[in-house]
């Protein structure tokens, strides 16, 4: 009877432990990873290399020069858009709008939209469509750069098609996630900006991201 009671409290306390680990939620890591070697305390440990977000440098709607240095210390969610989009975009950007409410005096916590039709989203145009949408301050930038350099980024780093087509209204064709990227500028998470319960899970996975002190270091 005792080794019986014995093994049950073991099974509660495992799955007490089980519970707790779960309690805590973290967030995966998108992208390539390769694991690397360094020395720890004259010991030699193997670490993950995970895929980053690399340098940019784009012209926000204040005509401001924008580069990844901005957004040093900060977590941030990025979307790909175009001013003139007939289907998503104004529903992406809606949405977006409760994230923006949600984190706008976070400090810690930014938006960046960039434009894939930067020969018509001049500064002028970014800055009446920030105007119609309500946002001010730099917590929310709509960024203009070159179209290749844009394209790549967003396939090969954010992980987002798009891509001009002739053939559909507006001519472009792009996926709507809003793309949560940490502190080290790793990709956590992928949103479809068009469904309202996606990004109020967003807005809940940046809460969890702001209170994870491994993101934070």
């Amino acid at each position: 009877m005792r080794k019986l009671i014995g093994a049950i409290l073991i099974i509660l306390l495992w799955n007490a432990c089980k519970f707790n680990s779960a309690d805590k939620k973290t967030l995966p890591i998108y992208g390539e990873r390769r694991p690397v070697s360094k020395v720890v305390n004259g010991q030699t440990v193997v670490d993950t290399l995970y895929q980053t977000i690399p340098p940019f440098k784009y012209i926000n709607q204040y005509g401001d020069s924008i580069s990844d240095k901005n957004l040093a210390g900060k977590i941030y969610v990025a979307d790909f858009f175009f001013t003139s989009c007939p289907s998503i975009c104004p529903i992406m950007q809606r949405n977006m709008l409760t994230v923006y409410n949600t984190f706008k005096d976070a400090g810690d916590v930014s938006i960046l939209s960039y434009t894939i039709d930067p020969k018509y989203d001049s500064v002028k145009v970014l800055k009446k469509y920030a105007d119609k949408l309500g946002i001010n301050g730099n917590m929310w930038w709509l960024l203009q750069g070159k179209k290749d350099a844009t394209y790549e980024l967003a396939s090969k780093s954010y992980l987002v098609s798009v891509r001009a087509d002739n053939t559909v209204p507006g001519g472009y064709v792009h996926q709507g996630y809003f793309v949560l990227v940490d502190k080290q500028k790793r990709v956590r998470g992928a949103y479809d900006g068009t469904q309202p319960q996606q990004v109020a899970q967003l807005i809940e996975d940046i809460k969890t991201l702001k209170a994870d002190t491994a993101t934070n270091n």
